[in-house]
């Protein structure tokens, strides 16, 4: 399997990927993905060149966005003085179900961002989904805390405020990374 950064006409299916996986978590009682994410945001992190998609021949297996900004409100002042990279909507297709490619997406972040120079890889679950969050702790990441205020809508409650870190580290994912190297975090000492 081949990693690769997202191109543009990659949109569509990224937005099916997530109407798959959406569809899924309703199948297991959660509401994670069931509204729409826009077009617009998701074209805007692939020409940011953040997004990474995993092909199997012509098949999409999975998909990982992979950032060095995190979400406001999330983390503290001081955690943002630390190298880092943030995991965010990691999809694995439900025909790869059962082969760990999520674990092996999150090696391949964990990796890219240690090249990055990154202490850590970061990432905030859905609140809600206690299946998701045993996965990341199995997946070797701490639970640093969950925060449930300051969503996007008025300050409400916050739907994916569950946080956890793993140290970024070299891995041996298996993935042939076609991606663009990437760029040197740059953090304040």
């Amino acid at each position: 399997m081949i990693i690769a950064a997202a191109e543009p006409h990659d949109v569509t299916k990224l937005l099916a990927f997530r109407e798959e996986a959406a569809t899924w978590l309703r199948g297991l009682g959660s509401d994670q993905w069931s509204r729409p994410y826009p077009a617009d945001k998701l074209l805007a992190t692939i020409e940011a060149g953040t997004v990474f998609m995993l092909r199997d021949g012509h098949t999409t297996a999975g998909t990982v966005t992979l950032t060095a900004s995190a979400e406001a409100g999330l983390w503290t002042t001081d955690e943002l003085t630390e190298p880092s990279m943030f995991v965010n909507k990691l999809t694995v297709a439900r025909e790869y179900a059962g082969q760990d490619l999520g674990g092996r997406l999150l090696d391949w972040a964990g990796d890219r961002a240690h090249r990055a120079g990154a202490q850590w890889l970061r990432l905030d679950a859905w609140t809600t989904n206690e299946g998701l969050q045993r996965y990341y702790l199995a997946h070797g990441f701490s639970h640093v805390r969950t925060v449930r205020e300051g969503g996007a809508v008025n300050g409400g409650p916050r739907v994916s405020g569950w946080l956890a870190q793993r140290e970024a580290r070299p891995a041996d994912h298996g993935f042939a990374d076609r991606a663009p190297a990437p760029k040197r975090l740059r953090f304040a000492a």
